[in-house]
């Protein structure tokens, strides 16, 4: 709070006018009384300069975000491991940090669906971040092996299904998913803990963490990075890419 007084006098008073440093006890003692004294009687002053300051963390932290984000753009992107469909010549591209056992993921999973649906020139990029224990960890092993073994439509189709199922993920309910879709439960049970499936989730957390990613869903669009679902959806952060994009 202090610093916030000082911050406050500062902004309002001309450099020469005051000297904080030349007063003596009394002088500071009734300089403090009229400052608080002011502050009572209008505390929506408070409000205001707290509303500046966080604007400016905020933009500090989007400056921040960008300014990584253009130099991991290529691992971002184009990591060579991750799922990616809509239009692969979309004029966005919309990347997203996901974890199957996320309660935010599933509400923004049917309104990314819609985007793609609604938006056919959007390229869409899904991260695999499982942060939420053990049950993330086995969904994400699961989703990744399935891609390394059946392709890129079938990877689809397990992530559809994990942000639609009930119950608990264990291995029975795994084995019994591959085996509904028609994967050899065998092969891709065996290969969850592979070298080859561990060796994508070690690069996700990586890139996530230098990207200061904690939490999912996060998104990246542009030069933007969105930690957790913005409250209007990401259809107008899209919009606002193709504005700046020209």
């Amino acid at each position: 709070m202090k610093r916030l007084l000082a911050a406050l006098v500062l902004a309002a008073t001309p450099a020469a006018a005051l000297d904080l440093g030349a007063m003596d006890a009394t002088e500071q003692e009734q300089f403090n009384a009229a400052i608080r004294a002011y502050l009572l009687d209008n505390p929506e002053v408070l409000i205001e300069a707290m509303n500046v300051l966080e604007q400016r963390r905020l933009d500090n932290e989007a400056e921040n975000d960008s300014a990584v984000i253009a130099q991991l753009r290529d691992q971002i992107l184009n990591d060579g491991h991750s799922w990616q469909g809509g239009n692969p010549d979309g004029d966005v591209t919309v990347v997203e940090f996901i974890d199957y056992r996320c309660g935010v993921c599933r509400q923004a999973f049917p309104q990314v669906e819609q985007l793609l649906q609604d938006d056919k020139n959007i390229r869409m990029i899904f991260i695999e971040l499982p942060i939420l224990g053990q049950e993330s960890d086995l969904a994400s092993r699961f989703a990744v092996a399935v891609q390394q073994a059946e392709g890129p439509e079938a990877y689809k189709r397990v992530h559809d299904h994990f942000y639609t199922m009930r119950g608990n993920v264990t291995i029975e309910t795994l084995r019994e998913i591959a085996t509904e879709m028609g994967f050899d439960a065998d092969q891709i049970i065996g290969a969850m803990n592979s070298d080859a499936v561990t060796d994508v989730l070690r690069k996700n957390a990586q890139l996530a963490q230098a990207l200061q990613i904690s939490g999912t869903p996060s998104f990246v669009i542009g030069d933007r990075l969105l930690r957790g679902l913005p409250q209007g959806g990401i259809a107008p952060v899209i919009e606002q890419t193709r504005k700046e994009n020209g």
